[in-house]
């Protein structure tokens, strides 16, 4: 009689399974939990403790690590030495290995939880178990997702048995499940440490991150920026994607970049906040006492290029909010949420897509930035703009003779908030609460200025006593210069020239309120 060794975690289904290997002639073979659980069901169990002739130790810290048990499993079923020693030893083959493992990440991501608890939940034997089968896996079925119960026992069911590709793929699946489970226990242990007398958690070792570094893909794109190249999405294995798509079409991947741009600048507030994105710059952006308040200002900051773009809020989208938005086209919204009598009003085209993100994750795919290149891949912490609080932190200083009045700071925090999502080079102009216009991606920050100011005369947008934000410092006084001929009255930048003496003294000249902040929001 062929056998079946199963150990699972995950008891999705092995009930039924258990009635389908029965039916085809298999013994089975289990331990602890699993074993309770087929017997219950009435199904005839051998207990592992039968086969090695040992009882469990050590709180089941010891069940199958027995040659009993892993000869059977590693036994080639091709090499007659193998098979005498089986015979010779009196060790039944195992033909097929049903194993999960012990829920070491949901442990994890439990608050609170002791140390101690999550060393016990490092499985010892099912990786051991797993791993032999999969290495023998022309002789061995391996099995470690619930999912693939049916398509295993359909497998069984053919002439010749089951096909060396299902062998080769469910063999393939395993080592992914112990290689994941394995970078889950080291991650997680790299965030504590030995403090005081007790283990303690601490921010993770830079050393531990490139063995989180695991990716597999969820679907394919219809195409990536262009038409002619091929794209798909991918998603880590310890933080799958957390955002859903309520309604529309399928993302594209120049969709997808600017949800990711609309939620990043949209999050910078605590107030009601709205942005429209082209081509991951905000086409405008503002903040409002309510929310469809912000997304009209963000929209009618520049209404020909809000056409066509990408809404990103940080509320619950909400009725008045959501016909507002329908006034125009608009791609695809990102949103925390969205209200069940909005639904229907965005529903009105039902090509538009609706994503909702309901909170940022933690870890190392929420808080950096991966790029690749030159076959090679850069990884950097994510920006994020901690000096625009309010009160402005420490290092941020007024270096002209004035200095900017509260309306102008108020201006400037947002401005600020704004530039750093800006592609570089960058300079914008705003109020206290919406942008004015926006220079985005030049090579010189003069064209910069020039670039927005443009766009304001084109949309008979006044700068006069607007707020000016550059992403870096200016190299020269013609980029001030130009800023304070477009009437803006007060100025913020990281400083940082050669030439800051020269750059104060233009805005001196011009009786401009500039502000330092000491650190820079490249973005490209």
């Amino acid at each position: 009689m062929p056998r079946t060794l199963l150990s699972v975690s995950d008891k999705r289904g092995i009930v039924d399974l258990g009635r389908g290997l029965l039916a085809r002639g298999y013994e089975l073979v289990s331990t602890g939990g699993t074993a309770r659980a087929l017997a219950d069901a009435g199904l005839p169990v051998t207990g592992v403790s039968d086969v090695t002739g040992f009882p469990e130790m050590m709180d089941g810290r010891v069940k199958t690590l027995h040659p009993a048990i892993h000869a059977g499993i590693l036994a080639r079923r091709d090499r007659a030495d193998d098979l005498a020693a089986l015979e010779r030893l009196r060790i039944q083959p195992i033909d097929i290995v049903i194993v999960n493992l012990y829920p070491f990440g949901d442990t994890a991501k439990r608050p609170g939880v002791a140390f101690d608890e999550l060393v016990e939940q490092i499985d010892i034997g099912g990786p051991s178990l797993v791993r032999a089968a999969a290495k023998n896996f022309r002789d061995v079925l391996v099995v470690v997702n619930p999912d693939r119960y049916a398509d295993l026992l359909r497998e069984l069911e053919r002439p010749n048995g089951p096909s060396v590709a299902f062998r080769l793929e469910s063999a393939i699946d395993a080592f992914a499940h112990t290689a994941d489970y394995d970078v889950t226990i080291c991650g997680t242990l790299a965030s504590w440490a030995w403090q005081g007398g007790t283990f303690a958690r601490v921010p993770e070792p830079e050393r531990r991150e490139a063995l989180e570094f695991v990716i597999e893909k969820v679907r394919d794109l219809r195409y990536g920026e262009n038409p002619h190249q091929t794209a798909s999405l991918w998603e880590s294995r310890a933080a799958p994607l957390e955002w859903s798509v309520v309604q529309g079409k399928e993302l594209s991947y120049t969709n997808l970049l600017d949800l990711d741009a609309a939620w990043r600048i949209a999050s910078e507030f605590g107030e009601p906040a709205a942005v429209v994105v082209k081509h991951t710059n905000p086409c405008g952006a503002a903040i409002g006492a309510s929310l469809s308040d912000a997304y009209t200002r963000a929209r009618d900051a520049d209404p020909l290029s809000a056409f066509g773009g990408i809404v990103g809020v940080n509320r619950p989208l909400d009725i008045t909010t959501a016909e507002a938005i329908v006034t125009t086209f608009v791609e695809a919204v990102i949103a925390p949420a969205v209200d069940a009598d909005a639904r229907p009003v965005l529903a009105r085209k039902d090509k538009r897509r609706v994503v909702t993100l309901p909170a940022g994750g933690t870890g190392d795919w929420w808080t950096a930035d991966f790029r690749s290149l030159l076959g090679g891949v850069l990884r950097q912490q994510r920006d994020v703009v901690v000096e625009a609080h309010d009160p402005w932190p420490d290092g941020v200083r007024v270096v002209t003779k004035r200095e900017p009045s509260r309306a102008e700071w108020e201006a400037l925090r947002f401005a600020w908030r704004i530039c750093a999502h800006v592609k570089s080079n960058a300079v914008i102009f705003t109020d206290a609460q919406r942008t004015l216009a926006i220079g985005a991606g030049q090579m010189s920050r003069v064209d910069a200025v020039n670039v927005a100011v443009m766009k304001a005369q084109a949309g008979g947008q006044a700068l006069t006593g607007s707020a000016a934000a550059s992403d870096a410092f200016f190299p020269f006084r013609d980029g001030l210069d130009a800023i304070a001929r477009a009437g803006a009255t007060a100025v913020v930048q990281p400083g940082g020239s050669v030439r800051d003496a020269e750059v104060i003294a233009a805005a001196d000249e011009h009786g401009l309120a500039m502000v330092f902040t000491g650190r820079r929001h490249f973005r490209h």
